[in-house]
């Protein structure tokens, strides 16, 4: 014998602005990935804006906590809860993609994050930040402000058989410079513009990065106009490829990445990249955390001399993308510079960096 539960109020009625297939993709990511339902263990039937959850077996205390913890969808009129002995949940198609890739059926649009974490250490991560470096170049040395913005907007996601895994594909963009506080006007030495498509995956403690992106490079013209540089136009497209495995504490990555179109067109095309991060368990500081990252890149175009990241710090708030966090950041590298148009210069810097996600 079925119980029917209905549970509605004003913050539910509002008429379905967009297909059925729209709000089961938000319900399904809200009852695997906040209340950490198996998929499998439910099933859910939306029609007209009205929402069905169907259990096999009674449990008062997973319908209690869907009534207490649902979230206030626009496009919801109605939830019904419905719990019979002789409902079972839907059988998962047995597709050998899906069975390899630990994928489950079921779409999120829009999802919130990523599915592989943002790389600590390295310099070209799209992010927020703020830092204060130290240089020492083949020409000078000076006191520069390196400032980024960027993310990783995610569009579509294809969820796993267990919650917070899935295959991603999504938009990431990053905007890096740098300027020269020893200079009046602490004028703009560089800016590199990157624009990308990352589809990323998880499955448990295995994830990946495959991200066809582009970049481009340009001198600031206070730059240009006190010192005369030989410019170089660089801007390529490049495909990328990382493979990372993680523990509670401990993550290890390692790919690499080859130009298919760059300009200058004598640019040799291909890099190794790969890595190693440390996120500590136990909370100090009022919840903050100990992390850091060692980032290792050798590109072809150097002899494959290796160009060296390292970042230190704490970090207080969710580690997850696409929740709030801010990191406060001893940094140092050593190599080639990751700033595209002094692509050719070796250099060293050291600083401190605050580093925000969002």
């Amino acid at each position: 014998m079925a119980v029917l539960l209905c549970c509605s109020s004003a913050a539910l009625a509002a008429p379905p602005a967009v297909p059925d297939a729209y709000l089961a993709g938000q319900l399904n990511y809200f009852l695997e990935h906040e209340l950490g339902w198996g998929r499998g263990s439910y099933r859910l039937e939306v029609r007209d804006g009205t929402a069905t959850v169907l259990l096999p077996e009674e449990d008062l205390a997973r319908r209690a906590e869907l009534t207490r913890r649902l979230p206030a969808l626009e496009r919801l009129k109605a939830l019904n809860v419905v719990v019979a002995a002789t409902v079972t949940a839907d059988a998962e198609p047995e597709l050998p993609l899906y069975s390899f890739l630990g994928l489950a059926p079921g779409s999120v649009p829009f999802p919130v994050g990523d599915l592989f974490l943002p790389l600590l250490a390295d310099p070209k991560q799209p992010q927020f930040f703020t830092s204060y470096r130290y240089y020492r170049t083949p020409q000078d040395s000076a006191n520069v402000a390196a400032v980024g913005y960027g993310e990783t907007f995610g569009v579509y996601r294809q969820p796993g058989r267990h919650p917070g895994n899935g295959l991603q594909i999504g938009i990431s963009g990053g905007l890096f410079a740098q300027f020269n506080l020893d200079a009046a006007s602490a004028d703009l030495i560089n800016a590199d513009y990157t624009i990308g498509i990352p589809i990323t995956w998880r499955n448990g403690r295995t994830s990946a990065r495959l991200r066809l992106y582009h970049q481009s490079s340009h001198l600031g013209d206070e730059y240009l106009l006190s010192t005369s540089p030989e410019r170089i136009n660089l801007s390529f497209e490049s495909v990328e490829l990382l493979l990372a495995v993680q523990s509670e504490t401990w993550r290890v990555y390692l790919g690499g990445e080859y130009l298919i179109h760059r300009e200058p067109a004598d640019l040799q095309p291909a890099n190794a990249h790969g890595g190693v991060e440390l996120r500590t368990t136990e909370p100090v500081w009022n919840g903050g955390h100990w992390v850091g990252g060692v980032d290792i890149k050798a590109w072809e175009e150097h002899d494959w001399s290796r160009d060296v990241s390292v970042k230190v710090g704490l970090e207080f708030g969710a580690y997850q993308p696409g929740q709030r966090r801010a990191r406060l950041m001893l940094e140092g590298y050593s190599g080639y510079a990751p700033h595209g148009q002094f692509y050719s210069d070796h250099i060293n810097y050291y600083g401190i960096g605050l580093y925000l996600g969002f």
